[in-house]
């Protein structure tokens, strides 16, 4: 009893109770956020300290709390670029849930240049041909398909293209001797933005050793924007889909073009 009564455990009042149900919320929410990357062993670290730092106050341990004091004041700047990625890839995801972005957003849409178009039938034939037929011939390919994240960044990496959606373009851009196959496609609505584009790489350890950097590129992009991506292997000559991190192997044109639409929102 005296040591929870040192700890101050004791005395909990409503808003104590509520206050410790938000913080296990918020703890079980990153740690979710967190694993599979290898931040994970760091934010366990963190919080071994200021578990330690709370009971070096509780007990009165002066010089303990004071150097746990500069330790937390100094690491609060080194811990936003050690977790850049991940708070960059948190606050996009919770503005996408937001809404903001969403289809009420119309006047916010048009002004950033971000509404989200899908693909006509005849677009959707012409990328479903692309790919298959690369996928026969053995010809890697990753293709961006941009909703309502605008990518400035990534499009500004590479080469403007602005064409319409055919299956030779595309052909032609990955063909192996192409200066411009080495990098990503950015397609938005029915026209090919651009080629050659860097994509951001995944930094989860959880994808099979059996995708590549092409994949792994994808889950990486889709990780930090709504966009989907389509790769095409040039080892195995499989097709795979990209969306929200996750890998779908498609096996038939007509799957692929159920899963070019943009994914709907509930009102």
């Amino acid at each position: 009893m005296m040591i929870l009564d040192i700890l101050g455990f004791l005395h909990l009042g409503f808003a104590d109770i509520i206050d410790i149900i938000v913080v296990a919320l918020i703890l079980y929410v990153a740690f979710r956020w967190l694993r599979g990357s290898s931040a994970v062993n760091i934010f366990i670290a963190i919080l071994m300290l200021f578990v330690i730092r709370i009971v070096a106050v509780a007990m009165n341990m002066k010089l303990l709390s004071a150097l746990l004091d500069t330790i937390i004041d100094v690491g609060a700047i080194a811990l936003i670029v050690i977790f850049q990625p991940e708070i960059r890839q948190f606050l996009s995801r919770m503005g996408r849930s937001t809404g903001i972005t969403g289809e009420r957003s119309g006047l916010l849409e048009r002004l950033f240049g971000s509404n989200a178009h899908a693909l006509d039938d005849e677009s959707a034939k012409e990328l479903s041909r692309a790919c298959f037929e690369m996928a026969e011939q053995r010809t890697g390919a990753l293709i961006v398909l941009r909703h309502k994240n605008p990518l400035q960044d990534i499009l500004d990496s590479g080469d403007t293209i602005d064409a319409d959606i055919r299956s030779s373009l595309i052909e032609n851009i990955f063909f192996k001797d192409s200066p411009l196959h080495d990098g990503a496609v950015i397609i938005a609505g029915n026209r090919i933005l651009a080629a050659r584009c860097t994509l951001p790489i995944t930094e989860r350890t959880d994808i099979p050793s059996k995708y590549g950097m092409r994949h792994k590129a994808a889950v990486g992009i889709s990780e930090r924007s709504d966009a989907d991506v389509i790769v095409v292997s040039e080892q195995r000559g499989t097709i795979s889909f990209v969306r929200d991190g996750i890998i779908t192997r498609v096996d038939s044109r007509n799957q692929l073009k159920l899963l070019l639409d943009p994914p709907k929102k509930e009102n």
